[in-house]
């Protein structure tokens, strides 16, 4: 049985269709729906425990970002990934990740540079040779939603992590055949340290430097 996300945000707690949105999102992010499978309703719905109608709604959401596509008469399908799509969403990355670094640095009150202080303290001690591919890929969605919520612009927020998520799935696609994580990581600690640090402009370029570094890290490997 999936459990739900028991997840409380800064705009209220999740409704019971929020909730199965993000426990599919989940599921599509990670490929533990793979690329191209047929979306089982039925099974979703006793797997996450609610009714049709919430996991319907997620669906719908989950088309707009992108995630899943619906054809009439045949259902619903994880969408695949396309390597040609990395170029697109690099694109979009590269402008908007700097910007909500910036943000972050520059906006940002001691209660949360403290907690990307935190984060970055942990970040540095995880012994990286020794995590799952899932540990590895929720602490990097972890460290980059820390970032676009410090940024402390929703709407900014919510387009990053749309395209976080699609480039989220191109990196476990091709996970197994890339290397050097150690680095990957020890780039999330500077920028999370940067950030704390006030530095606008180191965060800007961090920021830069790290979606230019997977996007050239994943064709190194296609």
């Amino acid at each position: 049985m999936t459990v739900l996300p028991q997840e409380q945000t800064s705009r209220g707690p999740l409704s019971l269709s929020e909730r199965a949105y993000t426990a599919i999102q989940d599921k599509l992010i990670m490929l533990d729906i793979p690329p191209m499978a047929p979306i089982d309703e039925v099974a979703l719905v006793e797997s996450l425990q609610v009714g049709r109608t919430p996991v319907r709604e997620a669906l719908k959401r989950l088309e707009v970002d992108r995630l899943v596509v619906s054809y009439s008469r045949r259902g619903t399908f994880a969408t695949a990934v396309d390597i040609t799509d990395l170029a697109y969403i690099s694109e979009i990355r590269v402008q908007l990740e700097p910007l909500a670094a910036r943000r972050a640095a520059e906006g940002a009150g001691p209660a949360v540079r403290a907690e990307l202080n935190e984060l970055a303290d942990a970040t540095e001690a995880l012994d990286v040779p020794a995590l799952t591919r899932d540990e590895l890929m929720r602490w990097d969605l972890r460290v980059h939603r820390s970032v676009y919520r410090a940024a402390a612009n929703p709407h900014l927020e919510d387009t990053l992590v749309r395209y976080d998520n699609l480039a989220t799935r191109i990196f476990c696609l091709f996970l197994d055949r890339m290397h050097d994580f150690v680095s990957h990581v020890e780039e999330h600690a500077g920028l999370l340290r940067t950030i704390a640090e006030g530095d606008g402009d180191g965060a800007a370029r961090k920021a830069r430097q790290h979606v230019v570094g997977f996007e050239k890290a994943v064709r190194a490997v296609i």
